[in-house]
């Protein structure tokens, strides 16, 4: 979901922008003068001012790959939103890069934080679903700010666009509009095996799979929790899940994961209830 989204995070965020700024310098040299007996001019140099591109907008589409939308910058220009796209802007603000009278880097932690938040914050309402439901899909936040050089000309935005992932590493292509998806197939989390198997996956529910997520749980404490200690919140809550699910009460399977210990340094302070599907 700066710099960004492992699939668990899909979560280390980034510094994005439409275009890149490139200033330009020219050298013009004066012609020699005619008389041999006075030296030549020297060369005098000009510099193209820098001019901060413009701020993006909110429903522009772009094609991203993950790396693309992990990396610390971005230059991908929007595409039109009916043709094949990877994410999509639903949010522009504007960052504050003054602080106790003093000026803030657009890349420094400060500055990096606001857009983190208020992306992650504005994703539920932009699909129109919960904060807990969006645990259990594949959409996640992405944010963009201005480059440094974009920033010292005056540029002080910044984007956030929603992406949804395909699988592990891998971006799925977004209908024409986002807004409104909820919970959809194409958004939600499934797995091609068993959660926490070797060779299962994520992926989206439209795609083939055999279990579904359906409940996260929040995992209290600051160490990462061992299997012993998460089982003791995942279990009674998941049961209670996958009996709400189950068409017989009593005859029901399910599974609970607990995050890894990266998803967890990552921020995922909760587990995953799970059932065949």
């Amino acid at each position: 979901m700066r710099r960004a989204v492992s699939p668990a995070a899909v979560a280390r965020r980034v510094v994005a922008a439409t275009v890149l700024l490139a200033t330009l310098a020219g050298c013009t040299d004066a012609a020699p003068d005619p008389r041999p007996d006075r030296p030549s001019s020297p060369p005098v140099t000009t510099t193209t001012p820098a001019v901060a591109p413009p701020a993006p907008r909110v429903g522009q589409c772009r094609s991203l790959g993950f790396r693309a939308a992990t990396a610390p910058t971005s230059a991908a220009p929007p595409v039109r939103c009916g043709r094949p796209h990877t994410a999509e802007t639903f949010f522009v603000g504007r960052l504050d890069l003054v602080e106790a009278g003093h000026r803030l880097a657009v890349d420094s932690p400060a500055v990096q934080a606001q857009p983190r938040e208020a992306c992650t914050r504005r994703l539920a309402g932009h699909l129109g679903a919960t904060e807990r439901a969006l645990r259990t899909s594949m959409a996640r936040a992405v944010w963009f700010t201005p480059t440094v050089e974009e920033a010292a000309a005056g540029a002080s935005w910044f984007r956030c666009d929603v992406v949804v992932l395909a699988s592990t590493r891998r971006l799925a292509t977004l209908p024409r509009r986002t807004r409104g998806l909820g919970t959809d197939a194409s958004i939600a989390m499934c797995s091609t095996g068993r959660p926490g198997d070797a060779r299962s996956r994520r992926v989206r529910c439209d795609r083939p799979h055999s279990w579904r997520a359906i409940e996260s749980v929040d995992l209290a404490g600051r160490a990462y929790p061992t299997v012993a200690v998460a089982a003791r919140t995942l279990t009674p809550a998941c049961r209670d899940a996958a009996r709400g699910e189950a068409e017989d009460p009593l005859d029901f399977t399910w599974t609970e994961e607990r995050p890894t210990r990266e998803q967890w340094q990552a921020g995922q302070r909760y587990g995953i209830c799970w059932v065949p599907d």
